[in-house]
């Protein structure tokens, strides 16, 4: 049973920081590609970033500069520093992890919500 549990989000004033965290449980982890995507209330869900097993990391235009994705293997955890945060950053985060090639796992997700 994989499980995906984030924690971190929150209320922060515009041009602040979160850290968001993702811890894994299961048969997952080290070997998989992991990222988080979120989703505003009325929009599409959308990639905010991924990171491979090897630490490659790819991210959104919209967040590019301003977030950062690490992991670390040991702790199974994946995390998202964002800085700088706008209030168009307002969504509910979810950490997600590959099953195959697609992101087949899901956590809850944790809301962050910016203020302006």
């Amino acid at each position: 049973q994989v499980q995906l549990v984030e924690s971190g989000g929150g209320l922060v004033q515009a041009g602040g920081s979160l850290r968001l965290s993702c811890a894994a449980s299961g048969s997952i982890f080290s070997t998989n590609a992991m990222g988080w995507y979120r989703q505003a209330p009325g929009k599409q869900r959308e990639l905010v970033a991924g990171i491979t097993s090897g630490g490659s990391t790819n991210y959104g235009d919209s967040v590019k500069g301003r977030f950062t994705i690490s992991r670390d293997n040991a702790k199974n955890t994946v995390y998202l520093q964002m800085n700088s945060l706008k209030p168009e950053d307002t969504a509910v985060y979810y950490c997600t992890a590959a099953r195959g090639s697609v992101f087949g796992y899901w956590g809850r997700g944790t809301q962050v919500t910016v203020s302006s």
